[in-house]
């Protein structure tokens, strides 16, 4: 007889790797499609699929059958993730543009800035961001140098989503008035 879904769920909590590839084998047919539905490339459709089982084999101690099967509980974590994914995807493409040569990128007959001036820039910026709380600072550098968005960031500090949120929130507008303030 086979083994429920239920069951592989909680001896995967207690640790069991024969359990996680058998839950893997059954139900990674199922989501797969799902999540190639949704994100349409099969290189992410595949990242999304490993993080989604990692996820459930890190987290099957709070799997709670009353709350539904694990075919439903897998099918709503992939298809949360897959959403993640195009939204991660999709504010990159819109907050970050590819870098230009500021020469080329100069509006016609506006002058380009020069090393120094851009280095005073940089300088400005750099001074802005060391005013700033030390937990203010870590989410406007993860957000733009490191380039994750809010939920990553919530993920990789382990702090709630609001938090991270409020905290971007407050960072920039700090910024934007020191900047303001400045020479």
């Amino acid at each position: 007889m086979a083994t429920s879904g239920a069951e592989l769920v909680r001896q995967m909590a207690a640790g069991d790797r024969e359990a996680f590839a058998l839950f893997y084998d059954r139900y990674a047919p199922v989501v797969f499609p799902l999540i190639l539905r949704i994100v349409r490339e099969r290189a992410d459709a595949s990242d999304v699929l490993q993080e989604v089982f990692w996820e459930v084999w890190r987290t099957a101690d709070a799997y709670d059958p009353a709350r539904g099967s694990p075919e439903a509980w897998m099918v709503t974590r992939a298809r949360t993730r897959a959403i993640d994914r195009i939204r991660s995807t999709r504010r990159r493409i819109e907050t970050f543009v590819a870098p230009l040569d500021e020469a080329i990128a100069a509006t016609p007959g506006e002058p380009t800035p020069d090393a120094a001036e851009r280095a005073e820039n940089r300088g400005t910026i750099r001074s802005a961001l060391d005013r700033l709380p030390g937990a203010q600072r870590e989410v406007i550098e993860l957000a733009y140098y490191v380039g994750l968005t809010q939920t990553e960031i919530a993920e990789r500090l382990k702090q709630p989503l609001g938090t991270v949120k409020t905290r971007i929130r407050l960072a920039l507008e700090r910024l934007r008035d020191v900047v303001r303030t400045s020479p």
